[in-house]
């Protein structure tokens, strides 16, 4: 779609992360006048420094005025943590504001949520983001919304300042549900993605030329495209972190459970990225899952016995 203007609609944003900060920028940037909250507020500081919005020392305070209240935090708990309570986003938002949670929580606290708002007479809608810090950074993200049609319509070309797809997949957790199918996708085809080039390198052939015959059939993939080489140069600072899938999968694991779906493939690369958190590589990216694969070289070893 195309932008569109936003008007004079002005936006509170809580959470200035990776994917927050660059986010709530491309709204100030693009004319949306946004006041923002962080926990730590010299990331607030250095944001407004750079960006020009301004900042508020509370949720509350943030949010008051807004037309449009975006949360970009960590899981369930932090949305609820700053969005309940005495100095909350809901204990300042005006009637007639629409919260966009774009944190990826659990369908549960969507509708939680939903109904926490109306009875202030607030909108909501849960609208999880994939396509990572580069995504945010270059204003490219895909958002997956759950909420009322009419607030989709009303908030979508606010979205468009740092989205390039956008869709409404049904009511409220409707969005949540969909980042989940998203990451059991993701899940899957990065262990297959991790299996293939280890074989590859395994049988001496030479990763780029494989990948470039591959890549133009069934094989390829967004990972595939993005990932391949940092995958074989042993890199792994470049994408999401495998703290951040582990929850993500628990999510869908849990909500696996509660709607009789089975989830094998998913259950077992979440136990593979257990592992890479185990061996303290919790912050590195979802590709490292190769790292699995990969057995340190013995053969010197055995030559030298």
């Amino acid at each position: 779609m195309t932008r569109s203007s936003s008007g004079t609609s002005s936006a509170a944003f809580i959470g200035l992360g990776v994917m927050g900060a660059p986010m709530a920028g491309h709204l100030q940037n693009g004319g949306v006048a946004t006041r923002v909250f962080n926990r730590t507020a010299d990331k607030a500081r250095r944001w407004s420094e750079r960006h020009g919005g301004s900042t508020a020392g509370t949720p509350e305070a943030a949010v008051v005025g807004a037309d449009f209240i975006f949360l970009c935090v960590g899981n369930d708990d932090d949305v609820r943590s700053v969005m309940y309570g005495e100095h909350g986003v809901l204990a300042g938002a005006k009637s007639g504001a629409t919260v966009i949670d774009h944190t990826t929580a659990s369908a549960e606290l969507a509708r939680e949520l939903a109904n926490a708002c109306a009875q202030q007479g607030v909108e909501f809608m849960d609208a999880p983001v994939s396509g990572g810090e580069a995504g945010a950074v270059n204003g490219q993200l895909t958002v997956m919304c759950g909420g009322d049609t009419a607030v989709y319509e009303r908030t979508e070309p606010v979205m468009a300042h740092y989205a390039k797809s956008m869709r409404l997949m049904g009511a409220a957790g409707a969005g949540q549900l969909t980042k989940m199918v998203n990451q059991i996708c993701i899940a899957g085809v990065l262990q297959g993605l991790s299996e293939g080039l280890h074989f590859a390198e395994a049988a001496g052939l030479d990763i780029e030329q494989v990948v470039a015959a591959i890549s133009q059939g069934a094989a390829q993939s967004w990972q595939m495209d993005n990932r391949h080489r940092t995958m074989a140069a042993g890199k792994f600072d470049f994408g999401f972190a495998v703290d951040w899938m582990r929850k993500d999968l628990d999510i869908a694991l849990k909500t696996a459970r509660e709607i009789n779906a089975t989830l094998p493939l998913t259950a077992l690369v979440d136990q593979f990225y257990a592992d890479i958190q185990g061996n303290g590589g919790g912050r590195l990216d979802t590709s490292s899952l190769i790292t699995r694969l990969r057995k340190p070289d013995t053969s010197g070893d055995k030559q030298s016995q």
